[in-house]
C-alpha cells in the first residue's frame, strides 16, 4: 500500500498523443527517474495507484511523451488527462538529493527586501489554484502570499527564513481597513 504521506506531486498528464496511450506531460523530475523504472503515482477514486513507463521521451524542457505500460489506447490515455503525478519523496531524493518540501518551511521568518520582516509562515494554503503562504504578522494578521518563484529570493535553511521580492501593494492590499 501506497502512503500517501510520502508522496511529492511532481508533475500532471496534460494530454493524449497520438493513439497508442502516449500521454504529453509536464514533469519536474529528471528523466532519469522515469526511466530507470521507478513508479508515477496516479490518484484513482482516491487511492494511489503506481503506473510504470514503458517509454519516455522529451517534447522540451519540462515535457514528456510518456507510454504507461497498461494504457494501450487512446481511450485508456483519455482517462489520464489532467490527472496530477506524484512519486514517493524518498525515492525522488536518491535522485535529486536532500529535497526541501513545503511542510518542511512551516515556522520559517519570511523577510521581503521592501518591507522588512513580514512574519512567520504558519502553513501553504494549497486548496486553490495558486498555493498561498499564510504568513502570520506580528501584528496576529494573516497575509496570504502567492507561493511562485518570482517572489521568492533566496531560502535561507540555517536561519529558517525565506528571502522574498514583493511587488508593491500586496502586502497592504492583505491589510484589514480599519
Amino acid at each position: 500500500m501506497i502512503d500517501k504521506n510520502n508522496l511529492i506531486e511532481i508533475g500532471k498528464f496534460q494530454r493524449t498523443h497520438a493513439l497508442k496511450g502516449e500521454l504529453n506531460a509536464i514533469l519536474d523530475i529528471p528523466e532519469e527517474y522515469v526511466e530507470d523504472g521507478n513508479p508515477l503515482v496516479i490518484e484513482t477514486d482516491g487511492i494511489p495507484v503506481p503506473y510504470y513507463a514503458e517509454s519516455i521521451r522529451p517534447k522540451g524542457a519540462t515535457s514528456f511523451l510518456i507510454k504507461l505500460e497498461g494504457v494501450d489506447t487512446v481511450e485508456d490515455a483519455t482517462e489520464l488527462v489532467n490527472s496530477s503525478i506524484s512519486v514517493p519523496k524518498d525515492v525522488l531524493q536518491e535522485y535529486v538529493g536532500d529535497v526541501m518540501y513545503e511542510d518542511d518551511l512551516e515556522g520559517f521568518k519570511v523577510v521581503d527586501t521592501h518591507f522588512g520582516e513580514i512574519g512567520i509562515l504558519e502553513y501553504i494554503d494549497d486548496s486553490t489554484e495558486n498555493e498561498l503562504m499564510v504568513v502570520k504578522t506580528p501584528e496576529e494578521e494573516e497575509i496570504y502570499i502567492p507561493l511562485v518563484d518570482d517572489f521568492i529570493i533566496n531560502i535561507d535553511e540555517e536561519n529558517k527564513e525565506i528571502h522574498t521580492s514583493l511587488p508593491e501593494g500586496l502586502i497592504t492590499l492583505n491589510r484589514k481597513e480599519e
